[in-house]
């Protein structure tokens, strides 16, 4: 039996919680093994500098257009806040900002940790729940989790956005970085007081990109990605960061959180969750949206069509056995064996083939399995070792120089059935 490698046991399981420790005291600069934190102002704004190519009222001379304030420090995480920003608990949510000196290209990456839409996931009683109940603290991104993947990691030989400014976009709201609702959740035991969280996702996002508007008026290339619930997230966000900021060349890589179409086995939790975190409210508000009301797997081909030059991709495993857990476990009674939870999982994943099959400018990378972290989470590593479609010669990082490279027409991948694996 191949053993195809991955990181050790607890490097992953601090990513997947997503650092939900006791929050620790700011500081203006932090030292950490990711790097130092800087913090930002209380607008949300790097403190402004003074620039050569500004007029004294820090205007552009050749446009008259104001200028983006001076990053801070280059190469180290900063801490940013925008005021009416929360997570789940209601605390103050921030992002952080990794400032490259060398380019204007950006990569936005979503934080991944799960989801919850009821009072036991969201209090964190269920095998299954969502990252970072106790909100986002200044030293999130200290230590493995500001590099948990290659994309992250500037020394890494061949990342291809080693020299990318960096986004990353914390997750604390439990709805994959897509919900505009405050829910209050019964203890359905009646011994609890109720418990009132703030799935406010899409707004977070949101107002992240309307800062970013103003700190990169202009982006040559734009990556958009995540993995798990940031890899839904990244989906279902890519639209408005799509249009919200000034973009020549934009590409999505959505990591192991497909948005599957006509599912008939996804149904119950697509139905579930916007009952808990009222996604139709800001579908409606995009009529490009209209297909998506229907059929939330739409928003696949939206994009695609909607954005005809971009290059969307979407990679995860065959064999998941955590996002598929997510997708059907707590929705069926009996509760689905592992064997019948694979047989949803590949249903559904060979719909979301067909889809992409009708459009130039969807692809999709689907090995079958890791002996790491349930075959869950194709980017988080230490390098792209276990990520290998060894029949074609390729793995992730492959994969990912070939969605930005522009020159070549976009690809799918699929490993056949690997019977000696996942015993």
């Amino acid at each position: 039996m191949r053993e195809r490698g991955g990181l050790s046991g607890w490097a992953m399981a601090m990513v997947l919680a997503g650092g939900c420790g006791d929050d620790l005291p700011a500081s203006d600069m932090e030292s950490s093994s990711g790097g130092t934190t800087a913090a930002a102002d209380s607008t949300g704004a790097p403190p402004p500098a003074s620039s050569s190519s500004s007029s004294s009222d820090g205007a552009d001379t050749s446009t008259g257009e104001p200028l983006p304030p001076e990053p801070p420090v280059y190469g180290q995480w900063v801490k940013v806040e925008i005021p009416g920003t929360v997570c789940g608990n209601g605390s103050q949510y921030k992002f952080f900002v990794n400032y490259s000196e060398t380019s204007d290209d950006i990569m936005m990456i979503f934080e991944p940790g799960g989801g919850c839409w009821d009072y036991e996931s969201c209090t964190g009683q269920t095998s299954l729940g969502a990252a970072n109940p106790d909100g986002i603290d200044d030293h999130h991104l200290n230590g493995f989790l500001g590099v948990h993947t290659p994309l992250l990691n500037r020394d890494f030989p061949s990342n291809p956005v080693a020299d990318w400014n960096y986004v990353f976009i914390p997750y604390c709201t439990g709805d994959v970085h897509t919900g505009r609702a405050v829910t209050v959740y019964a203890d359905p035991a009646g011994i609890e007081p109720d418990l009132e969280y703030h799935h406010n996702g899409h707004d977070n996002v949101v107002a992240a990109i309307d800062w970013m508007a103003g700190q990169f008026p202009q982006i040559p290339r734009m990556l958009v990605t995540g993995c798990s619930a940031g890899g839904a997230g990244a989906t279902a966000n890519y639209y408005f960061v799509r249009s919200g900021l000034n973009i020549e060349r934009s590409y999505l890589m959505a990591d192991s959180g497909p948005i599957f179409p006509n599912s008939t086995f996804s149904q119950p939790l697509h139905a579930k969750i916007n009952e808990s975190w009222h996604v139709d409210e800001v579908l409606e508000e995009q009529p490009e949206f209209a297909p998506l009301m229907e059929d939330f797997g739409n928003i696949n081909t939206v994009l695609a069509d909607q954005f005809p030059d971009d290059r969307l991709a979407v990679a995860f495993f065959r064999r998941d056995f955590n996002f598929s857990r997510y997708s059907y476990e707590r929705f069926y009674e009996p509760t689905p064996t592992k064997d019948e939870i694979h047989a949803m999982w590949w249903d559904d994943t060979q719909k979301l083939m067909t889809q992409f099959e009708t459009r130039d400018n969807l692809s999709y990378y689907i090995p079958y399995w890791r002996a790491f972290n349930d075959s869950h989470c194709t980017m988080i590593g230490i390098s792209w070792d276990g990520t290998e479609i060894q029949e074609a010669d390729v793995d992730l990082g492959d994969y990912i120089d070939h969605v930005l490279n522009d020159d070549e027409p976009l690809q799918n991948w699929l490993e056949s059935e690997q019977p000696q694996e996942d015993n």
